[in-house]
């Protein structure tokens, strides 16, 4: 009998290995007798979980906003980013993020930091989950100072599979490099992969990139800053893609791809999408996204990226993509000023949502469909840390184009 409190991927094929394969894996990628023994009972006893009763601290809301920073003391207590949500069978709903606390180190400027969980029965009130690491969260950087993610850590991709939870995230290292007129700890970002049996206790499958899965490209490259927020689909002929974008120099955002036949050793082919037409709402390329299978063909929601206003500032909102084959992506025109589907909300306004991206979208029984994505207030210059990062949902009744945020 199917396990019906167990969450449902829509629109992917299964897309991993087995906990037989895990363990094989963890040997041929060298971690050894303990690393090996580690993964065997981390994935054999998974711990109760606790639920905590208390709510999000209040922070300026609106339409839409459904989750905010956490209460003091929480590893959250500053700001929450990029919902990962999974709705199970039995109408269970689980939902991972990345955020940080004030105490967390001031050197790494992105919203990433830790990651935690948090469960619901519709998908719109939510209660967080007590971890069993730092404050309360379920992941977190890597103590060996030398691996990629070392100094923050954000989840990108969720799925659930053979009993296993499956997680993509992306990390960062303990360099401080400067890009443009940007300095930052944790500079770039690669993408790594971990595994659970409970959501909570994670064990991470080391890539041959000091723990990546790849790594970023030579100078010239689209991808020579960042290979980052990865998504990983099994295709149907047994082959695997991961789905990044990266960053060049000249600061254009451009999702790529890598395949794999195995999972372990992968292959970049190169760029994908990137920056549309001068004048539209991604102008300066594609970052943050989600692809899934939706009436037979190929949707990718992405955050679009527009530079504007001096000093210059990053304008983020939603468009569409679609494809036959996951390769070939055409966008497709929303409804609302410079292309978008959803908009960020009007500058002076003071919207919780000034700026928005890191859609996720979850397919409904009805045929409608729920966004999450996060927003930013307005701010004026300065880094993220500067802005209050929540977590909102807007809604369709099954068009791709046509969304509303909730109420």
């Amino acid at each position: 009998m199917p396990d019906d409190s167990k969450p449902t991927t829509p629109g992917l094929a299964p897309p991993l290995w087995s906990r037989r394969d895990v363990l094989q894996t963890a040997q041929t990628l060298g971690l050894g007798a303990l690393a090996v023994g580690a993964a065997a009972n981390s994935l054999a006893k998974p711990a109760a979980t606790k639920e905590s009763a208390v709510e999000d601290r209040v922070f300026p809301g609106g339409p839409g906003r459904i989750f905010g920073p956490g209460p003091k003391g929480w590893w959250d207590s500053e700001r929450v980013s990029c919902p990962r949500v999974l709705r199970g069978a039995d109408g269970k709903w689980k939902m991972w993020y990345y955020g940080r606390d004030p105490d967390f180190d001031r050197k790494v400027t992105l919203p990433t930091g830790r990651v935690g969980l948090a469960t619901s029965d519709d998908g719109i009130r939510w209660q967080r989950v007590a971890g069993p690491l730092t404050m309360g969260a379920v992941f977190e950087p890597h103590p060996d100072l030398s691996r990629f993610d070392s100094s923050h850590v954000g989840i990108t991709d969720i799925h659930f599979h053979d009993e296993l939870y499956w997680m993509w995230y992306l990390g960062g290292d303990q360099s401080i490099r400067k890009f443009g007129l940007t300095e930052a700890k944790g500079f770039p970002m690669l993408p790594g992969c971990a595994i659970s049996r409970d959501g909570l206790h994670w064990t991470r499958l080391a890539g041959p990139h000091r723990g990546a899965l790849l790594d970023v490209g030579v100078a010239g490259d689209f991808d020579e800053a960042m290979v980052s927020w990865p998504q990983v689909v099994r295709w149907d002929d047994g082959s695997w893609r991961l789905y990044y974008h990266g960053l060049n120099a000249q600061r254009d955002y451009t999702m790529g791809w890598a395949e794999s036949l195995d999972g372990l050793s992968w292959q970049k082919r190169g760029p994908l999408l990137g920056p549309g037409p001068t004048g539209r709402f991604d102008d300066k390329g594609v970052a943050t996204r989600h692809m899934l299978k939706i009436g037979g063909r190929w949707v990718l929601f992405y955050e679009g990226c527009r530079y504007v206003g001096s000093p210059v500032q990053v304008d983020r909102q939603i468009g569409v993509a679609v494809s036959d084959d996951g390769l070939d992506w055409r966008r497709v025109d929303g409804p609302l000023e410079h292309g978008a589907v959803l908009a960020q909300a009007t500058k002076g306004s003071g919207g919780w949502d000034y700026r928005i991206g890191c859609p996720w979208v979850v397919p409904m029984p009805d045929g409608s469909l729920r966004l999450y994505y996060i927003g930013s207030n307005e701010h004026q210059g300065g880094t993220e840390l500067e802005t209050v990062h929540q977590i909102g949902v807007a809604v369709s009744d099954g068009d791709i184009t046509q969304w509303r945020r909730y109420t």
